[in-house]
Order: structure tokens, then C-alpha cells, then sequence
């Protein structure tokens, strides 16, 4: 019996998966910091290089460096854009026509999108020959988007 239980582990133990990271590399990345006097170093260690993905059987590594956050206009969709005035303001601006959009703010972003607390910036918003507009304080985070209620 002792040596069927003992046959039993070794066959189970040699099933393990066996992972690794064959190509890794040591380079000047983002994250960390540390700033002496006129000296300053800044990077990473461990990160995967920021080329092609590692992949084998049903597993893939997409390697690169921290992204930064970005804009992404969605097509056909009203272009909305934001410009820093004069003083503690930005004007948030998109074009004509524009019927039935109000513009939303919320203070940070998080994931699931659902549970981002949006709040419609109060109206009047300003309308010209090409644009319709709102002036708002530049104070901390904000995000804005146009929606249809």
C-alpha cells in the first residue's frame, strides 16, 4: 500500500504546471524615485520589455510601460474640448448642433464606469454662431462628458 501511495505522489507532483518567464530585462522604466541634491534616478525593475507580447499555450504577457491615461474620441460622436482662461477658469466648449446634449462633471474616475458620480453643470451654457460653451472654476480634478438625457 506504502509504495502505491508513494508511486500516486510522485506521478500527481510531476503534473504541476511549470511557468516561467524566459526573456526579461532590467531598464530605465517609470515608478519609483529618488532625487539628492543635483542627482536623480527613476525606474523600474522586473517589468516585461516594451515590445511584442509573451505568449505560450493559452497564456499572453503584454509587457510595456505605465500608460498614460488618454482622450479617446469616439467616432461620430459631438468633439468636446476644454481651453484655459485668463484667472482660475477653463472653458468647456463643443460645436453646433448640438440639441439635447448637457454636459456632465464628475470629480475622479473609477472602475466599473457605472459607479462614477456624475452631476450636470448647471445651466446657462453660452451659445455662438459655431460653439455652445460653459465657464467653470479650474479647481482639482474634473471630468467632464456630453450625454443625452
Amino acid at each position: 500500500m506504502n509504495a502505491a501511495l508513494l508511486a500516486y505522489l510522485v506521478f500527481v507532483a510531476s503534473l504541476h504546471a511549470q511557468y516561467s518567464v524566459t526573456k526579461f530585462t532590467i531598464a530605465g522604466g517609470g515608478g519609483l524615485n529618488s532625487t539628492d541634491g543635483v542627482y536623480a534616478a527613476s525606474g523600474t525593475i522586473g517589468q516585461h520589455d516594451a515590445s511584442g507580447p509573451l505568449s505560450g499555450g493559452s497564456y499572453t504577457l503584454v509587457g510595456g510601460f505605465w500608460a498614460l491615461p488618454s482622450a479617446v474620441q469616439t467616432p461620430g460622436a459631438l468633439l468636446l474640448s476644454v481651453e484655459q482662461l485668463a484667472g482660475n477658469n477653463v472653458r468647456v466648449y463643443w460645436p453646433l448642433p448640438a440639441t439635447g446634449f448637457v454636459l456632465d462633471q464628475a470629480t475622479s474616475l473609477v472602475s466599473p464606469p457605472a459607479t462614477n458620480a456624475w452631476s450636470q453643470v448647471a445651466f446657462p451654457y453660452q451659445t455662438n454662431a459655431t460653439h455652445i460653451s460653459v465657464t467653470v472654476p479650474a479647481s482639482g480634478n474634473n471630468f467632464y462628458r456630453l450625454r443625452t438625457p
